[in-house]
């Protein structure tokens, strides 16, 4: 049966869902325990009452969060649909609390496409109806939690010790997690310019800002120009095979120059310390170690190059403005240095 034959019905009727139901619902309670944590209340085992009202406090940051991983994997779901390509829904993948880890309570979702692009517009479309419309889900969360920000006081519920010194570390204490900031957080910090917007070593605790900024994270890192992710397919339908390798190559040294210096400071802090302080600060300022994590990840599990579609051709202006466009997200989402220690 050609692609443009196979009925939308048949997709449907294809799907494993009691899989799909069990990872949500697993997700589901997965994000909700580390919205309690990250809410400043660790979810108790027992008794059952008190477990399910620590869970309670990690709504906000569970439905935030599930709803930009819902909105993007559908984004790329329908524009299968739209161009009779067989996928599936999406699988949720939760991640269990682990104490030594930092649990978000999933590490994403995904489809699977089960055949060959047959064209460079499926490809095109189905590359950037994912991580647009995740955008527009995350600059509104962003934005909700910019606006609507609690008292001054909120902070101090979770950190009673800052009543006794006068307000939040200012610079905080050595060891504690700091997020990086991008475009789009700083653009929206200096338009709005809220009242009680708390540091970046505190932000984790506000559910909205943060599931926001992780949605921004996972919209830049899914865009990113390499390989069969979706920025892969983005520059592979606007631009062709020959700029699509020299592309994904570049951001490949890219992100290997911001992430070995740190990797250089972790294993020269194991082997022998007194070599870390002759690395230049700015280059640890501006380096996190999880870049060569990613490395590795495109390198041998991604792969670089894209295969071509049964057809190849050159997309119309529309398409070509959306692509520029999604690009521009790309820009104000990526996060040179999501996550560092102070």
């Amino acid at each position: 049966m050609s692609f443009l034959s196979f009925p939308k019905r048949a997709i449907f009727a294809n799907q494993n869902y009691p899989l799909h139901l069990a990872l949500f619902f697993l997700t589901v309670l997965t994000t909700l325990w580390a919205g309690a944590f990250w809410g400043g209340h660790p979810v108790r085992l027992a008794p059952l009452a008190g477990m399910l009202k620590s869970l309670s406090v990690g709504i906000p940051y569970s439905a935030s969060l599930l709803l930009f991983l819902t909105v993007h994997e559908f984004g790329h779901f329908f524009a299968c649909m739209h161009h009779r390509v067989r996928a599936t829904l999406p699988y949720y993948l939760p991640m269990p609390p682990f104490p030594s880890l930092l649990s978000l309570g999933t590490m994403g979702a995904v489809i699977k496409v089960k055949e060959r692009m047959p064209g460079t517009n499926a490809l095109f479309d189905i590359g950037i109806f994912g991580p647009v419309s995740g955008f527009a889900v995350c600059t509104g969360l962003l934005l909700y939690g910019f606006l609507h920000l609690p008292p001054a006081d909120y902070i101090t519920t979770l950190h009673p010790e800052y009543l006794s010194q006068g307000g939040i570390y200012t610079p905080a204490p050595t060891g504690s997690l700091i997020l990086g900031k991008n475009l789009l957080w700083l653009a929206l910090e200096h338009l709005i310019a809220p009242k009680n917007l708390p540091p970046m070593t505190e932000m984790y605790h506000y559910p909205f800002l943060f599931s926001g900024w992780l949605g921004s994270l996972v919209t830049a890192l899914n865009l990113l120009p390499v390989g069969q992710l979706d920025g892969g397919h983005l520059i592979y339908a606007m631009f062709g095979k020959k700029i699509h390798a020299l592309t994904a190559k570049t951001f490949l040294l890219v992100i290997t120059l911001l992430g070995f210096p740190a990797l250089l400071e972790l294993l020269l802090t194991i082997l022998k310390p007194e070599s870390v302080s002759l690395i230049p600060p700015i280059m640890l300022q501006w380096s996190w170690a999880g870049w060569m994590l990613w490395v590795f990840i495109l390198v041998r599990l991604v792969g670089l190059s894209h295969p071509p579609t049964e057809d190849d051709f050159p997309l119309n202006i529309p398409r070509k403005i959306s692509g520029w466009v999604t690009l521009a997200i790309f820009c104000v989402t990526f996060t040179p240095v999501p996550f560092g220690i102070t």
